[in-house]
């Protein structure tokens, strides 16, 4: 087995390597290194560690990998994981600096960056499906398509922050199965004095 801090090292490289577009479309590779590719932690546990990471301040990306760092080898893995994860970012700033001129103004690099937004939707859209299907097999059907409407309600008409729906939400969970067994109980009671 590799050493652990060569894992920080090498998952959060190819991260911050690979990642194009921001912090969200970086996620799905995050979520790739963490879960399938080293098994650092289960795939609930990344939906848990994101949804608490999109309600601190800051870029969702950098989170992660200080988190994930964090998790493996403390205050030392955080470090690596953040300068793994900017590092290439910062080498590439670096060493492309003299063709900004150049990069702004071609129509061939401006094809290009247009021919990656359709990527970066779609595996965003993979993700969301794959949480969706989860909190559907968590929630059920119903409680599942409740929850999206009510979020979506939140978000686009009521113009709630996302980080107070993000807690709203994390608030419920933290009750729900208590919630759940309660209404079992009582349902399984009224059965029964019949």
């Amino acid at each position: 087995m590799e050493n652990a801090y060569a894992q920080i090292c090498i998952g959060m490289f190819r991260t911050g390597i690979l990642g194009y577009g921001g912090g969200p479309s970086i996620v799905p590779l995050i979520r790739y290194e963490a879960v399938t590719r080293f098994h650092w932690m289960t795939d609930d546990e990344f939906g848990e560690v994101l949804a608490i990471a999109n309600a601190l301040p800051g870029p969702i990306a950098t989170k992660l990998a200080g988190y994930l760092g964090y998790r493996l080898k403390g205050t030392w893995g955080a470090m690596l994981g953040v300068l793994a994860h900017i590092a290439p970012t910062c080498i590439a700033m670096v060493g492309l600096y003299s063709f900004i001129y150049f990069f702004s103004t071609s129509l061939i690099i401006k094809g290009m960056i247009a021919a990656v937004v359709p990527v970066v939707a779609v595996m965003l859209g993979v993700m969301a499906y794959e949480f969706g299907e989860k909190a559907i097999k968590g929630l059920g059907w119903y409680a599942g398509i409740g929850f999206f409407i009510l979020s979506f309600l939140l978000l686009q008409t009521l113009s709630v922050h996302p980080a107070i729906v993000i807690f709203l939400f994390l608030l419920y969970g933290a009750f729900h199965h208590k919630l759940k067994d309660k209404w079992k109980s009582r349902k399984s009671e009224k059965g029964e004095g019949v």
